[in-house]
């Protein structure tokens, strides 16, 4: 099978790459595409290195040519970033000044990444394969699979956070991480975990009570929303239940794109060293644990039917009757060659149903000004999210936001 991963010369790729030599003896070659030559010829010959320490003997190389990566690829794995840590320490730091949460993925900041991302993503799709199997890491997940399925790809969405989430609550209940079926559902970096089943018998609330204090300090929630709730909201919930916490923390301090910035500086200086045949430890304060073990077992499931069950990114197509059928949720899904199907799942509350329904509206409105510009459908995108929804402060986002991604942003020219 061969592989081609988008955006090859992140200082990512070796972590995915030794994932590929542990865990995918299906892959005979995998190809990665980055425009930075120099840099990808760096993180290719590292990678070709963690490849022989395992003794894999899938055979890698890179390249800038789109259509030679592409052709003949099973899989496309994409996992891009458009204006690179630059752009990204943009979305951080514009919304600071309307009192809005500045992040890559969440709010203003995350529609910023989807306007500048939607559009490379759709144009590199259509260039692979018509068979060939899109799994997209790109952030905002939701966002760019949507644009992806609504421009017929066939594609799914991977995060990181279930997976995460399973190993940890594996570790503590002494069982493999496969013994544990999580009932993980929502939209992407929006998400509960409302139960851990072994062996037909949900271990959550057992977690919950003998470690709630870890599990809070873990998400960074207050522990009394776990309570309340009586399931674990991810991380990323955080920018929504303690909002105007995390604005107060975010002003005046590094951003995390900066600290990213100077960790890959380290790291590609590591990569250098021809004797470096195993991923750093550095590596692992870059982020995305457990992406690499999530991308084999998905795209295994994919290619070889074998029913797994994974966290994906899919269409709706009534698993959430709140929603259309067109939205994107992030649920458990059984996996199989014809696509992800969500596993059957009781109604999602109100408290968290309703903030699901407003953040799916911001996401479809998001994905039509990614497709055909314009200021007010960034207006009206932002206007509809729930970490906004105000006018005055959608007015001076939107302004913002466009004033700093002028360079991106091909209809503002």
């Amino acid at each position: 099978m061969k592989i081609a991963v988008v955006g090859g010369g992140s200082t990512y790729t070796p972590e995915l790459i030794d994932g590929f030599a542990r865990l995918a003896p299906f892959a005979t070659e995998i190809v990665l595409l980055d425009p930075a030559a120099d840099r990808l010829s760096l993180v290719g010959s590292f990678a070709q290195r963690i490849l022989a320490n395992h003794g894999s003997p899938a055979k890698l190389r890179w390249t800038s040519d789109v259509d030679d990566a592409l052709a003949g690829a099973s899989t496309v794995v994409i996992q891009l970033r458009v204006g690179g840590q630059r752009a990204r320490i943009s979305d951080e730091t514009f919304p600071l000044a309307c009192d809005c949460v500045g992040q890559e993925t969440t709010g203003a900041g995350g529609f910023a990444k989807a306007l500048r991302t939607v559009p490379v993503v759709l144009d590199i799709a259509r260039r692979a394969d018509p068979g060939a199997w899109i799994v997209n890491f790109t952030n905002p997940v939701g966002i760019v699979t949507r644009a992806l399925l609504d421009d017929g790809h066939r594609a799914a969405g991977l995060c990181n956070v279930a997976i995460g989430f399973q190993r940890r609550w594996a570790a503590a209940l002494g069982v493999e991480p496969s013994a544990v079926t999580l009932d993980h559902v929502g939209l992407n970096h929006l998400t509960w975990e409302r139960a851990a089943y072994v062996d037909g018998v949900d271990r959550l609330p057992h977690l919950i009570e003998q470690g709630l204090a870890d599990l809070a300090a873990g998400v960074q929630i207050p522990a009394e929303v776990i309570t309340a709730l009586a399931c674990v909201p991810s991380y990323y919930l955080r920018y929504f239940y303690c909002h105007d916490e995390v604005v107060a923390e975010e002003r005046g301090r590094p951003t995390r794109g900066e600290r990213v910035a100077e960790l890959e500086e380290q790291l590609l200086r590591m990569y250098a060293d021809p004797a470096l045949t195993e991923k750093p430890a550095l590596l692992g304060e870059r982020g995305g644990a457990f992406y690499s073990e999530a991308a084999v077992g998905l795209i295994a499931s994919l290619h070889h039917d074998d029913g797994g069950v994974h966290a994906v990114n899919v269409r709706n197509r009534g698993f959430l009757p709140f929603l259309s059928d067109d939205a994107v949720i992030e649920a458990t899904c059984r996996v199989g060659a014809d696509g992800a199907h969500p596993l059957p799942a009781p109604p999602l509350r109100p408290e968290l149903a309703g903030l699901v329904a407003g953040v799916s509206a911001y996401e479809e409105l998001a994905v039509d000004a990614a497709l055909h510009g314009g200021r007010d459908r960034v207006y009206r995108a932002l206007l509809a999210h729930p970490l906004v929804a105000q006018h005055d402060k959608a007015t001076r986002l939107t302004d913002g936001l466009l004033a700093a991604n002028r360079d991106h942003l091909a209809w503002l020219s």
